[in-house]
């Protein structure tokens, strides 16, 4: 149903124990209530996600934060005020009032304020934060449309809330910020160089070959149901390939189909159109796919990260 309409209605089923795909400014999230543990597993159970992999608590504003987790570390406060609502997950300490669940055991929770009307209308008429990680099978492409959601999930969830094709395309940039310095654990919308801006240095330690200590954070993810490698465009050989091109179609090679994601090499264009472009040429039956890295600035660095994910999945 439309995002705007559909409010009230999906804010019932949230209470009630159901499951709801809604928009974001990144990707589309699948949500349940983050209060209520069967509902938060059967996000586990919808997405075929290990329960080792934690989930996302999204608030409807800023100031929700305190009252959910109590006294809030200064620098986490700082981030907060710079950059929320937006693309950042950050890190706290987890409130006995969130079932471990949702953290997947651990003694952390990631929270966010989504830069969306429509989901923090949602959140608000639920009256409860919401657990949503991305609306997609585990490990496979991130939904940046209602009808990627539906593919991909179906009758798995009760309502989808379509509010048209994400702005950002990629998930938020997720920083633990209770130390003495910012760490990225996960590089996502929000570049690192805004983050350095307004904090100083930060480190960026993205990855996990353990138990993840933030969502998608394993080296492995974000991956199309076609094999996919990173590669320039001489790789191309019979027809039967497709190609994922930054600013330009390949000069050379027999491609399949070919999809750019920004003639103008503008990054924040190329960001949203990513995920949109591998579903499309994963649909078109190809053997395989390959894709050219961007330049590895700003938001360039969490689309390169994205694509050795789906990259590292199929090695």
């Amino acid at each position: 149903m439309p995002a705007g309409s559909g409010i009230g209605e999906a804010a019932a089923v949230l209470r009630a124990g159901g499951l709801v795909a809604f928009p974001t400014e990144t990707v589309y999230g699948l949500g349940a209530n983050a209060l209520d543990a069967r509902a938060a597993a059967r996000i586990f159970e919808a997405k075929a996600r290990p329960s080792f992999d934690p989930l996302i608590t999204h608030l409807a504003d800023a100031a929700d934060l305190p009252a959910l987790v109590g006294a809030v570390p200064p620098a986490v406060a700082a981030l907060v005020a710079r950059f929320w609502p937006g693309p950042l997950t950050l890190i706290v300490d987890r409130p006995a009032v969130i079932p471990p669940i949702v953290t997947s055991g651990l003694d952390t929770m990631a929270v966010r304020v989504p830069d969306e009307p429509s989901a923090r209308a949602l959140i608000a008429a639920a009256g409860v934060p919401v657990a949503a990680p991305s609306a997609n099978r585990f490990g496979q492409l991130s939904p940046t449309r209602a009808e990627h959601v539906v593919t991909g999930l179906g009758a798995a969830v009760d309502v989808v809330l379509d509010g048209g094709p994400t702005r950002c395309g990629i998930e938020s940039t997720i920083v633990d910020a209770r130390g003495e310095r910012p760490v990225v654990l996960r590089l996502g919308a929000l570049p690192v160089e805004a983050l350095v801006e307004a904090v100083g240095p930060v480190e960026v330690r993205p990855g996990s070959s353990g138990q993840p200590v933030a969502p998608g954070t394993l080296a492995a993810h974000y991956a199309p149901r076609t094999p996919l490698r990173l590669g320039a465009a001489a790789d191309g050989d019979g027809g039967r390939r497709g190609f994922l091109a930054f600013r330009a179609p390949p000069a050379q090679g027999d491609w399949a189909a070919v999809e750019v994601l920004s003639p103008e090499g503008d990054l924040t264009v190329a960001a949203a159109r990513l995920f949109d472009a591998l579903h499309r040429l994963d649909a078109t039956g190809v053997t395989e796919i390959v894709a050219e890295p961007v330049p590895d600035v700003g938001v360039g660095r969490a689309i390169n990260d994205r694509l050795r994910r789906a990259a590292a999945t199929w090695r």
